[in-house]
């Protein structure tokens, strides 16, 4: 028999070889191939090698990489989240809030006199001029004192004040 197909266990040439000699393969049907290998072998015999799959060792280390527009976007999201939009992936030109946010950032830190905190107001106030509203993380999509009255209330409320006014006119 042929024994296993796996390259671990021998090579083409020995495979053939054994079925050869066991019959499966008649003289006549001998591959081309085999009488040249047989007469010209390798120097060295093929044999399998296993693959490496870790390409580092456990104890070597890799330095991480930042550049200064990753510390600006860490920032913006912290500050904003993701920003008014959302990534619109099929456009091959769009640039997102984040990356005008950075780009900004850049241009006024060439400029500049400010500080980094200012610096990161002024590229907000830059962007809003522009067009583009950022809204931070946590506040409110509506300022309080331009809320309407109407949605303070709750609706048990207004049940109980409908009630009322129903059993009123029923007396």
């Amino acid at each position: 028999m042929a024994g296993s197909r796996l390259e671990k266990f021998g090579t083409v040439f020995t495979r053939v070889r054994d079925l050869m000699r066991s019959g499966v393969i008649q003289p006549l049907d001998t591959p081309t191939w085999y009488e040249v290998f047989k007469a010209f072998p390798p120097k060295k015999d093929p044999f399998y090698v296993k693959p490496q799959y870790g390409l580092y060792k456990k104890d070597e280390f890799v330095a991480d990489i930042f550049y200064e527009e990753d510390k600006i976007r860490a920032k913006f999201y912290e500050v904003y989240g993701t920003g008014p939009r959302v990534l619109d992936l099929s456009k091959s030109n769009y640039i997102s809030a984040c990356q005008r946010f950075v780009e900004t950032y850049s241009r006024l830190e060439s400029c500049g006199e400010l500080d980094e905190s200012a610096l990161f107001e002024e590229t907000g106030k830059s962007l809003l001029s522009e067009g583009l509203v950022l809204r931070r993380k946590g506040a409110p999509v509506v300022s309080p004192e331009y809320r309407d009255p109407v949605l303070e209330f709750k609706l048990t409320d207004m049940l109980a004040e409908q009630q009322s006014g129903s059993a009123a006119e029923k007396q």
